[in-house]
């Protein structure tokens, strides 16, 4: 398992207070309204929206709650135009490369907000561009690696167009180009394969391959930033290590 999914799996362990998951609910709301705004609010036909969905519904959102986002997005109620998604791009402290996906309806205070939380981790924010280059945007899908043969997986996955299929101690995580994505969702599912966790990155082209100490400081910063509620996603080029994960953990 790679150290970012890792550290995903450590924050779920610790659990999460009942304002986090507010907080979470909101962003999921935001998520759903988008992707149905985008592409209609017939899960079966958006395949955007089905993934919002899905990841709102592991996280224990309410059905009424989903039905309620997508008919703000769909309805009369166009709520859901107030709301872009945009891409910043930030240096994190010690040279870190970091992406802050969100979904706003004011990007100043956003941006406020951005630049309040990075200058304080002794980082700033950075031109369109100057970071993003040094990712690619690829599409990642996670399966338990208990009770699944890794080699049907590989099969499976690479035969549907995926790039990379690593296999861990908990799980095998699948890389594809996002146009693959559907595709290598659906085989998998066919094959009565469903993942538990599918979703657009951006993958780092080069690790920055850090001390323990400074790999902490980067992922404070993102757990700060990743506690805003316009805040959707939070990508860095920084290599998580066990001995940084360990001291997170702790």
């Amino acid at each position: 398992m790679s150290g970012h999914s890792k550290w995903k799996t450590i924050k779920r362990q610790k659990g999460a207070a009942d304002a986090k998951r507010g907080a979470m609910f909101t962003r999921l709301t935001r998520e759903i309204m988008l992707a149905a705004r985008e592409g209609g609010g017939n899960i079966d036909a958006n395949f955007k929206l089905r993934l919002a969905v899905d990841k709102a519904k592991a996280n224990s959102m309410p059905k009424e709650n989903i039905e309620r986002a997508i008919a703000r997005a769909t309805g009369a109620d166009k709520d859901a135009a107030a709301f872009e998604s945009l891409m910043y791009e930030a240096y994190g402290p010690h040279g870190s490369g970091v992406l802050i996906q969100v979904v706003t309806d004011n990007k100043n205070r956003t941006v406020s907000e951005l630049r309040r939380l990075v200058t304080r981790s002794n980082g700033n924010m950075a031109e369109s561009g100057a970071v993003s280059w040094q990712f690619s945007r690829k599409a990642y899908v996670a399966v338990p690696r208990a009770g699944h043969d890794p080699d049907k997986v590989f099969e499976i996955a690479v035969d549907a167009g995926a790039d990379d299929v690593i296999t861990g101690d908990d799980l095998i995580e699948i890389y594809a180009a996002p146009d693959h994505f559907g595709a290598v969702v659906h085989a998998l599912e066919k094959a009565g394969i469903h993942p538990t966790e599918s979703e657009l990155r951006m993958e780092p082209n080069q690790k920055l391959e850090l001390d323990p100490e400074a790999t902490v400081a980067i992922m404070k910063l993102i757990e700060q930033l990743e506690e805003l509620d316009d805040v959707q996603n939070v990508f860095t080029n920084v290599e998580f290590s066990d001995a940084a994960l360990e001291r997170m953990a702790a």
